[in-house]
């Protein structure tokens, strides 16, 4: 009998090798290379897309243009993050941390579905009981919902050829394997390998399907890269642990923007949607103290304002400490600097705490003005009038550089009920009309005699 061949594949980037190697040669990592059986190819099993696409090489004008259609989940948070709903046939990748509400979110999107008819929900971590618990916890009827515990992908994909559901929830593709492969589940082989099968099954039959992928200590999802990349929509949920709410969000989407962001809120019954953020986020603001301030930003569509909140204290070590949370700690830095050095503002002997309220991340460059107003605020111990927003993007010069589509961000702080606004003067020239009192800045000694003299 002929041995079988083997290889050692790395669990990081794929990267595979005769021998075994301590350190991966592609993408640096240590101890990752894992043993791995390779696959027997079975010439009469097809391949994965041999019947979900053409048999022979088409024109592009003969191909149908007709928008896609989109189902609603009943979720109208998770139905903005996709684009406005499910596509049929679509394959949609879903990481998170654990315990952060995946498998709660999707069955809940189950239980609209199965509106329209069976839907089936394959659990590869819990048992039928405990899925059941978590139903009734949510209030989920599930009168169209198949339960399925297990792990063997073919097992699944013929159930799912037989039931014919109108979606399918698979939990989590780390834990489906295939038996020809040999190596054990979540192993590189096995996902990529799984990951196809469940494509060709979603194209062929137009089924959407629903993945969930564990997540690495670096936030990016377990497995092979080319899992993202075979996916058609690949979203995250993010949240602090100490934090009830979450940021469903979209980091690839080929039916829809990326740029869109569903915001819930963890409850005792589960996911609650969001549908005034803002408000949420401004819920619990001090009034009339130091070191806060609110600016806008843009995800998508959607403009969110948040609390930025800084402290600067002076520092009882030789080098002082600049720590950030929701903002990028380097562009703190740059700030501060800036500051220190255009505006004669004292920073150097301090420790720099700067905070995002309700654990969002802030990653435009349109709230470096208020990053900015918030340690001199702080510094000084004057308060922002409570009433204004600041936007604008700082430059190493001191100057205020302009935002873009300021108009929405303004709508929104004019309906929380604010009356002013600060704003790089670029902007207020292309303003075609806002109720707010707009103040126009073009630099930051500008800006900062305008929020505090």
């Amino acid at each position: 009998m002929a041995k079988a061949k083997t290889h050692y594949a790395c669990q990081a980037c794929g990267y595979q090798s005769a021998k075994w190697l301590g350190k991966c040669p592609d993408c640096g990592a240590w101890s990752s290379l894992v043993e791995e059986t390779e696959a027997k190819v079975d010439e009469k099993r097809p391949a994965w897309g041999a019947s979900g696409g053409a048999s022979k090489p088409v024109r592009l004008r003969e191909v149908s243009g007709e928008q896609e259609q989109r189902r609603h989940t009943g979720i109208a948070e998770f139905d903005r993050v996709l684009g406005g709903g499910v596509v049929d046939g679509s394959l949609v990748l879903l990481g998170g941390d654990p315990g952060i509400g995946k498998s709660t979110l999707l069955l809940a999107a189950l239980d609209r579905l199965g509106l329209a008819g069976p839907v089936l929900y394959v659990s590869g971590e819990e048992s039928l009981r405990q899925t059941k618990m978590r139903a009734e916890r949510l209030r989920v009827e599930g009168e169209s919902i198949h339960l399925f515990a297990e792990t063997d992908a073919e097992r699944v994909l013929t159930v799912a050829e037989s039931l014919k559901p109108r979606a399918l929830v698979v939990d989590s593709i780390q834990t489906m394997y295939l038996p020809e492969l040999g190596s054990a589940p979540g192993s590189i082989s096995q996902v990529r390998e799984v990951a196809g099968r469940f494509m060709a099954f979603a194209k062929r039959s137009g089924v959407p399907t629903f993945l969930v992928g564990h997540v690495t200590k670096e936030g990016s999802i377990a497995g092979p890269r080319v899992l993202e990349h075979m996916v058609d929509t690949v979203l995250y949920f993010e949240g602090e642990r100490g934090h009830p709410f979450r940021i469903l969000r979209a980091h690839k989407n080929r039916f829809g923007s990326t740029n869109e962001i569903g915001v819930f809120e963890m409850k005792g019954a589960g996911l609650v949607e969001v549908a005034d953020p803002s408000a949420l986020f401004l819920a619990e603001r001090p009034a009339g103290k130091a070191g806060s301030v609110v600016t806008c930003t843009l995800n998508g569509t959607r403009p969110l304002l948040v609390e930025v909140q800084a402290l600067v204290a002076p520092t009882g070590y030789g080098t002082a400490r600049r720590t950030a949370i929701g903002v990028d700690g380097n562009r703190v830095a740059l700030l501060a600097a800036v500051l220190e050095k255009k505006e004669d503002i004292p920073l150097v002997g301090c420790d720099l705490f700067v905070n995002v309220a309700g654990g969002m991340q802030l990653s435009e460059p349109a709230c470096d003005l208020a990053v900015c107003a918030a340690l001199v605020s702080s510094l000084q111990n004057r308060p922002l009038e409570a009433q204004t927003l600041v936007l604008g993007e700082v430059g190493l010069a001191g100057e205020v550089r302009a935002v873009g589509q300021v108009e929405p961000r303004l709508a929104e702080a004019a309906k929380m009920g604010f009356q002013r606004a600060v704003i790089p003067k670029g902007s207020a020239r292309r303003l075609e009309g806002s109720k707010l009192e707009v103040v126009g800045v073009e630099t930051l000694s500008e800006a900062l005699g305008a929020m505090f003299d």
